[in-house]
């Protein structure tokens, strides 16, 4: 099963972030609540963490791009 990792929310009034940078490379093993990331909005600095534990398949969105909030931004592999 694949999980969507999704850019937070951090405020009223923020549309919008950049991914500062990765902590984590796709392939590697993640666990639920790991830090993944660190994204940026006008207001502040935020790690976004692994929902799930598993593997990161698939990074859709590269260090310094801005993305809309809530916007997807990589893709775990759920482990059995």
């Amino acid at each position: 099963m694949t999980t969507k990792v999704i850019f937070p929310k951090s405020g009223m009034g923020i549309d919008e972030g950049t991914v500062s940078r990765w902590l984590k490379t796709e392939g590697e093993t993640v666990a639920q609540g790991e830090v993944l990331a660190e994204v940026e909005t006008a207001k502040a600095m935020q790690e976004v963490e692994a929902p799930v534990s598993g593997r990161l398949a698939k990074v859709l969105v590269a260090a310094g791009q801005s993305v809309p909030v809530n916007a997807e931004i990589a893709l775990i592999e759920e482990c059995s």
